[in-house]
């Protein structure tokens, strides 16, 4: 619950595009930052290594959190080894069996081994909403706002399949 208070901001958006793939709390990412530094420093990787990973990593962010089409064949290959956007847009959906599937980002294969993939949403990709229940108006996502996020309460995604 207190790791999902900070990651929320990162649904609370109403579009899916680019720009979600930016949209972490402050605190959020800095305890991203202390969890990476550490496992630097326990595993001794190199500043090469890490800057390959971080390029790799937010490449990948930004393009499966594009708002893009791929054409079905190709988004069905590859898919098969990286997360595709239609198939992260899944984990954006304001119902809650779709949110809590597809939460990978690069390689796909994480939720095919944890059985947390969805092959698409029951809305469709066009007719998905986005968002978090209860957090659906633009005066919920001023920049005062966002960053309360963590201390604010508001009645969350539901199993409402129309949500």
């Amino acid at each position: 619950p207190v790791f999902w208070r900070l990651h929320r901001m990162h649904h609370t958006d109403l579009a899916f595009d680019c720009t979600t793939a930016l949209r972490f709390h402050p605190l959020e990412i800095l305890l991203s930052l202390l969890i990476k530094g550490a496992a630097v420093v326990i595993l001794g990787v190199s500043a090469q290594a890490i800057l390959i990973f971080e390029i790799l990593l937010n490449s990948l962010a930004l393009f499966n959190h594009g708002n893009i089409y791929l054409p079905e064949k190709l988004d069905h290959y590859l898919r098969k080894i990286i997360v595709t956007p239609d198939m992260h847009r899944v984990h954006h959906s304001t119902v809650l069996k779709e949110s809590n599937s597809n939460f990978g980002f690069n390689l796909s294969c994480w939720d095919h081994l944890f059985s947390s993939y969805c092959h698409n949403s029951k809305a469709g990709q066009l007719n998905m909403a986005f968002g978090i229940k209860g957090c659906h108006y633009q005066q919920q996502n001023t920049i005062k706002r966002l960053l309360q996020q963590p201390l604010a309460t508001f009645k969350e995604k539901t199993n409402d399949p129309q949500a």
